[in-house]
Parts: C-alpha cells; sequence; structure tokens
C-alpha cells in the first residue's frame, strides 16, 4: 500500500480541506488568482478528497480531477458525483499527463512530492498539455515537510523555468501561490480595461 494510500487509510480528509480555516483560506485565494472567469478545460493534479475541485467545477466546462491514491479517488468521485461535467481518475502524474489540452492546470500542494528527478520533466510535460492560452496555477506549502527533498520554494522556482509568463504571486511565510500563463497579458488587458 503506498504512502497516501496508507494516510487515507487512517484519515477521513488528512489535510483537514474540511475542517482547517487556513485550507478554506487557500482555496479562496487559489479561486481569486485565476485570471479567467470561466475555463473550458481543467486539470486539476493531486485533488485529494475533491474539496477545491469542487470549488473550480463552477469555472469549468469541464474538469478533470487525479490523485495517485486510489482511496482519495473513491473519495473525491462521491463528492463530485452531481457534477456531470467532472470526471474523478486515478492517475499517477509522474507518468504521463492525461490527454489534454487543458485551459487550466491547478498543481496544488503535489510539487514536492514528486521528488527533485521527476519535478522537471512532469512540469514539462504539464506546460506541454496547455492550450495556446493555457495557464498554471501552482500553490504550496514553504515549510518542510519530513522526508521530502523539497520544499515550496525549491517547486516554485522549478515552476519559473518552463518558459511561461508570471501573471500572479502570492507569498506568505506558510504559502506560495502564482499563476503561470502563456499569455502575458494581465487581466485588465485581457479584459480592455487598458
Amino acid at each position: 500500500m503506498s504512502y497516501f494510500d496508507e494516510l487515507y487509510e487512517r484519515y477521513e480528509d488528512p489535510w483537514g480541506y474540511t475542517s482547517r480555516w487556513y485550507e478554506e483560506r487557500k482555496r479562496a485565494l487559489t479561486l481569486a488568482s485565476l485570471p479567467e472567469r470561466r475555463y473550458g478545460s481543467v486539470l486539476e493534479i493531486g485533488s485529494s478528497i475533491g474539496v477545491l475541485a469542487e470549488a473550480l467545477a463552477a469555472r469549468a466546462d469541464r474538469l478533470l480531477a487525479i490523485d495517485v491514491s486510489a482511496a482519495a479517488v473513491e473519495r473525491a468521485a462521491k463528492r463530485l458525483a452531481p457534477l456531470d461535467h467532472v470526471r474523478v481518475e486515478h492517475h499517477d502524474i509522474t507518468r504521463g499527463v492525461p490527454e489534454g489540452p487543458f485551459d487550466l492546470v491547478v498543481l496544488s500542494e503535489v510539487g514536492y512530492y514528486l521528488g527533485r528527478d521527476a519535478l522537471p520533466v512532469t512540469l514539462g510535460s504539464v506546460r506541454d498539455g496547455l492550450t495556446a492560452s493555457g495557464e498554471l496555477v501552482t500553490v504550496h506549502w514553504r515549510h518542510g515537510i519530513a522526508g521530502l527533498e523539497l520544499d515550496g520554494d525549491a517547486v516554485q522556482r522549478a515552476v519559473g523555468e518552463l518558459g511561461l509568463h508570471r501573471i500572479a504571486r502570492h507569498e506568505e511565510e506558510d504559502v506560495i501561490l502564482e499563476v503561470h500563463s502563456r499569455d502575458d497579458r494581465s487581466v485588465a488587458r485581457r479584459t480592455g480595461l487598458v
């Protein structure tokens, strides 16, 4: 049994997505950072029990939520079952990006689990799976995690090497959130305000 499956066997909601203010606030920051009101095709990598996917679904025509843990996928599938435009799949992102392309990819609290060798390859595949105007949102915990060689800042540095335009950044002691896009225009420019 994998580390993540063992974790989900012990806890219904291992990271407190439904109970912690930190997680609720981080979701709100993520949603507020999205440059577009609506997206055609969205991919959430590491969807866990589907709490963020549920919020993203309101802004997507189609959403694919994936996770490496079968137990997490089962819980997310139950949560998201009423949403016909959402699919939940058991998938290891290090084995390739699901068939896209995607207008938006969300990688939240996942990058450091990929490890130093797999991270740049995986990020390159994610970038290549974006549409011509696609966006990548990354959100990561900035404190060290026992047993992992990367922290959130290291992940964000790797994302910065993808050749995408960083159009938004939110940084705190605990969390760093960035939006990278193939389109370098700000929201005001995209919507004709400037």
